[in-house]
C-alpha cells in the first residue's frame, strides 16, 4: 500500500508552476491516488506486469491526468493502470497532466476515458452509471445527455446490475457477454439462472441458442399463458401505469415543496415497470 506521508514542502520540491492548466509535470508517484470514480475494479497482475516491461523498454508513451486534491496529493482522472505499472517497474517519478476538476468532472472523465477504450467490462460499466447518479443527483437522461447516449441505452445498461451476486459472479468468471446477461434477466430465478449459465457454459451456448433455453425454462418453471390472456395483460399494465405514475408524481411534488430533495426515475420492460425514488435532506 502506498504511504502520503512525506512534507508538504517535499512535495513543492517536485512541483513545477501550477498557473497553466493542463501543463505536463513531473510528479511523485507516492503522491497520486487512485481515483474514488474509477469504474474499472480489476486490473489483472498479468497486464500491469506486461505493461511494466513495456514502460521499462520505451519509456511512458502516454501521460496520465491528474487533478489536484487536498493535502498536496493529486487524484488520477485518468490513467491508473499505467500509474500502477509504473509503480510496480519502480520509477519513482511519472509523467502527468494536471487538469483542476471537480469531483463530479473527474468522475466523468474517468468513466469516458474508460468508455472511450472500449475494454470496460458491462458490469463495470454499469455499476459506473449507477454511482455518478446516486453520488452527484442525476437523473438517467442527465447523465445520458453528459454522456452523449440515449436514455435507454443507460437503462438498459443498468438492468443487468439486477441480477444476483452470485450469478453476476459465475458470469464474470465464464466470460459470458452482455447479451448473455440480458437473456438471464428473464429468469426471476437465480437457482434457474445458474443451472443455466453452467449449460451456457458447457455446451457453448451462442446467445439465440441461450435465448431459446430461457424461454424453455420459463414455460418449465411457470407454465405458458395463453397468448391472447399474455398481450390483454400487458397491454393493461402499460395503460393503466401512467395513471398511477402520475399520482406519484404529484405525492413527490408536495414533498418538494417542503424542501426535500426528490428524484426519481422509470425503467419500463416489457411486461413491468420499475420505479425508483430517492428522497434527501
Amino acid at each position: 500500500m502506498l504511504r502520503f506521508q512525506k512534507s508538504a514542502e517535499s512535495m513543492r520540491k517536485f512541483s513545477m508552476d501550477k498557473s497553466a492548466e493542463n501543463e505536463l509535470e513531473i510528479l511523485p508517484v507516492d503522491y497520486i491516488r487512485p481515483n474514488p470514480y474509477q469504474p474499472r475494479r480489476v486490473f489483472t497482475d498479468e497486464s500491469i506486469l506486461e505493461l511494466a516491461h513495456s514502460i521499462k523498454q520505451y519509456g511512458l508513451l502516454q501521460p496520465i491526468t491528474v487533478r489536484k486534491s487536498s493535502h498536496s496529493y493529486y487524484e488520477i482522472i485518468a490513467g491508473e493502470r499505467r500509474w500502477r505499472a509504473v509503480c510496480k517497474a519502480g520509477y519513482t517519478h511519472i509523467k502527468a497532466f494536471v487538469q483542476p476538476a471537480i469531483d463530479e468532472d473527474s468522475a466523468m472523465i474517468a468513466l469516458i476515458e474508460n468508455l472511450q477504450r472500449e475494454n470496460l467490462h458491462f458490469f463495470e460499466e454499469a455499476e459506473a452509471y449507477l454511482s455518478l447518479m446516486k453520488e452527484h443527483g442525476l437523473t438517467q437522461e442527465e447523465l445520458a445527455r453528459r454522456l452523449g447516449k440515449n436514455q435507454s441505452t443507460i437503462a438498459n445498461k443498468m438492468r443487468i446490475l439486477r441480477l444476483p451476486c452470485g450469478v453476476k459472479e459465475l458470469i464474470l468468471t465464464y466470460k459470458l457477454t452482455e447479451r448473455h446477461a440480458r437473456a438471464l434477466l428473464r429468469l426471476h430465478n437465480e437457482e434457474a439462472q445458474l443451472k443455466l449459465i453452467k449449460d451456457i457454459t458447457q455446451k457453448n451456448l451462442s446467445v439465440k441458442s441461450t435465448e431459446e433455453l430461457v424461454e424453455k425454462t420459463l414455460s418449465k418453471l411457470y407454465g405458458e399463458m395463453p397468448a391472447d390472456l399474455n398481450n390483454q395483460k400487458v397491454v393493461c399494465i402499460m395503460r393503466d401505469y401512467r395513471i398511477y405514475l402520475n399520482t406519484i408524481k404529484k405525492a413527490l411534488s408536495r414533498i418538494k415543496k417542503s424542501g426535500i430533495k426528490v428524484s426519481y426515475q422509470t425503467l419500463e420492460s416489457k411486461d413491468k415497470v420499475s420505479i425508483s425514488i430517492e428522497l434527501a435532506r
